[in-house]
């Protein structure tokens, strides 16, 4: 079957599809994960000693290693399952959790962070510009934000975050946002940040050998990455058009 040609799921709200996903979250082969946990680290890079927040830590699959590569951690979320989940971990003890809907602006004074990290996020944000304005508000100037976003080609064809909730039986997806690569960017460039790195990533061969679930995706763009740092780029690079359509 097609990727794009399976069973419409029943949408929910963000919070209630976490809260309802929270429980299998971390024992499901996410194609995107895969993906993820092979390029965000080493542009994360050495975090001993820094002050990192991680922007919708949901289960803490990101936060715990924060903690154990030596960081100061600070994790941001509102699902309560999700936080549930996290809490299970030994290693939460050392993070310090505030609970946060990311709709409004973040409980931090300007520039708390050296880090800035928010991992499968903003792909639920309408918007997502706001939320980049304020990811960049609280990094110090001579630190980052790495974000890794759902590739808005999974969308165009009809893929979105979801799941398959195990009491009911029911494919249940968490409302996403219909955002394009310019929103990504525009936000960006709007809040002043510089990217100094931009990738897309295909799901590949390599990838399915370790989530074969992955396998109908092989050739997709199905994630992107941005390394955004203070300092706007040239006014001719100010803004990206939208796709005409």
């Amino acid at each position: 079957m097609n990727p794009a040609d399976e069973p419409l799921a029943e949408v929910v709200p963000t919070r209630e599809g976490y809260d309802r996903w929270a429980e299998i979250y971390d024992d499901e082969q996410n194609p995107l994960v895969v993906l993820e946990e092979r390029y965000f680290p080493p542009l994360l890079g050495d975090v001993r000693g820094v002050d990192v927040v991680d922007i919708g830590c949901g289960t803490g699959r990101g936060t715990i290693p924060l903690v154990r590569g030596g960081a100061r951690v600070t994790a941001v979320d509102f699902s309560d399952g999700m936080i549930a989940r996290a809490k299970r971990r030994p290693e939460w003890r050392e993070v310090r959790f505030v609970e946060h809907d990311l709709h409004q602006p973040l409980p931090f004074a300007a520039a708390s962070f050296d880090r800035v990290v928010s991992r499968l996020v903003l792909d639920h944000i309408e918007r997502p510009g706001r939320l980049i304005g304020e990811l960049g508000r609280v990094c110090r100037p001579d630190g980052f934000v790495l974000l890794s976003i759902m590739h808005p080609a999974m969308m165009l064809r009809g893929v979105q975050a979801r799941f398959l909730d195990p009491e009911s039986g029911v494919k249940i997806a968490p409302r996403s946002a219909a955002n394009e690569i310019a929103d990504y960017i525009n936000g960006a460039l709007a809040a002043g940040l510089r990217i100094d790195h931009f990738s897309e990533h295909r799901f590949d061969e390599e990838a399915a050998t370790n989530c074969p679930r992955g396998e109908k995706y092989i050739g997709w763009p199905i994630l992107m990455l941005m390394r955004l740092r203070e300092g706007e780029l040239a006014p001719c690079h100010r803004r990206v058009e939208r796709a005409p359509f």
